[in-house]
C-alpha cells in the first residue's frame, strides 16, 4: 500500500481527478475499479470518486507503480547528488537543496522523485511527505517531514504566513524600484494537455515581495519572498508586468531565448527558508547555496 499525504496545492481536487493526473501511466478505468471497491481510503474510511480532498487528508491506495525498487541500480549518481543535498536533518524533518530537474515525485516519464530517492535511501524512516513543493526545474531549499504531527505543524505555519520564503531570480530587463509588492490572482487552467497558470480575475488570491539585488547591462537579480503559496506564482508574477524569469521554458515568450550554451534551466532558485521547529520552539533558518550552473551565469553577464 501507498499513502499520500494531501498538501494545500490538492485542496478541494476530486479524488479520481487527483489520482488520475497523479497516475498519468495507469488506465484510467483502474483507477475507477480500486475507488469503487473500497481500496482507496482517506483517513482509514472508504470514499466515493467524488469526494473533495481536504488539507492534510491522508490516503492510503494500492502500489500502482513497483519500478521504484530499480531506483538504486538505474541511478546511482543521482542518489549520490541528494545524499550529498542534505542541509540539514533531525528526527523530525529533512531540508535538501533540491538539484534542478528532478521532481518532488515521480511521474508518468520519470520512475523516481525526491521523496522516492530518500525512501529509498532511508528504508527505516516509514513517513517522509513534502511540507512543501517546488517545482522540477527549480532547485533551492525543500523541506520533508518525518511525522504526521511534524507534517501538520509545518502545514499550520505556512497556513498563517509564519513560514517565511526568500527565492533568487534573474529577470528580463531592468526592474522598476516602485514595483515592490504584486497582488495579482492566478488561476490555473489547461493548454495543449499542460496545466498552467494566468492572471483572472477569477482565480486565487496571490502576493509576492520584490527587492533588488544587483542590475546587470540587460537583467536584474531580485530577491522574491512569495507571501501565498500559488503553482507558478513567481514566475506569472514577473511576467505578468514585463519582466519574465530568464529561460522559463513555459512562460517565457522569447522562445529563442530560452537556452543558453552556459544555461539551460529557468534562473529560479529557493535560497532559504525560515520556520519555527515544532518540537524545539526554536526559529530555524535554512540556506542553499547558488546552483553552480546560475553563479556561473551571473559571472558571464557581468563582463
Amino acid at each position: 500500500m501507498k499513502n499520500i499525504n494531501i498538501t494545500e496545492e490538492s485542496v478541494c481536487q476530486r479524488i479520481d481527478n487527483f489520482l488520475l493526473k497523479k497516475f498519468k501511466d495507469v488506465p484510467k478505468s483502474k483507477i475507477y475499479k480500486i475507488i469503487r471497491k473500497g481500496q482507496v481510503k482517506v483517513n482509514k474510511k472508504r470514499v466515493n470518486h467524488k469526494y473533495k480532498l481536504k488539507l492534510d487528508d491522508r490516503l492510503n491506495i494500492p502500489l500502482l507503480n513497483k519500478k521504484t525498487n530499480k531506483i538504486k541500480y538505474l541511478y546511482p549518481n543521482t542518489i549520490l547528488q541528494l545524499k550529498k543535498s542534505i542541509l540539514y536533518e533531525d528526527k523530525y524533518l529533512i531540508a535538501i537543496n533540491k538539484p534542478y530537474g528532478i521532481p518532488v515525485h515521480s511521474t508518468n516519464k520519470l520512475q523516481f522523485g525526491i521523496i522516492e530517492i530518500l525512501k529509498n535511501l532511508q528504508p527505516n524512516n516509514k513517513f517522509l511527505e513534502l511540507v512543501h513543493r517546488l517545482d522540477k526545474d527549480t532547485s533551492g531549499v525543500l523541506l520533508i517531514a518525518k511525522k504526521m504531527s511534524i507534517l501538520r505543524n509545518l502545514h499550520d505555519q505556512l497556513r498563517k504566513k509564519k513560514m517565511k520564503k526568500e527565492y533568487i531570480a534573474l529577470v528580463e530587463g531592468h526592474w522598476p524600484k516602485k514595483i515592490k509588492i504584486i497582488n495579482l490572482p492566478l488561476l490555473k487552467y489547461k493548454k495543449n494537455g499542460q496545466f498552467i497558470m494566468k492572471v483572472d480575475s477569477n482565480g486565487k488570491k496571490s502576493e509576492t515581495h520584490f527587492k533588488i539585488k544587483k542590475k546587470y547591462l540587460n537583467n536584474t537579480l531580485l530577491s522574491i519572498n512569495p507571501i501565498t503559496g500559488r503553482t507558478h506564482q513567481i514566475r506569472i508574477h514577473t511576467l505578468y508586468v514585463g519582466h519574465p524569469i530568464m529561460f522559463d521554458k513555459i512562460y517565457y515568450q522569447n522562445k529563442k531565448k530560452c537556452s543558453n550554451k552556459i544555461l539551460n534551466r529557468i534562473f529560479l532558485h529557493a535560497k532559504s527558508l525560515v520556520f519555527f521547529h515544532p518540537l524545539k520552539s526554536s526559529e530555524i533558518k535554512i540556506e542553499a547555496p547558488l546552483d553552480k550552473n546560475l553563479e556561473k551565469y551571473l559571472n558571464y553577464i557581468n563582463i
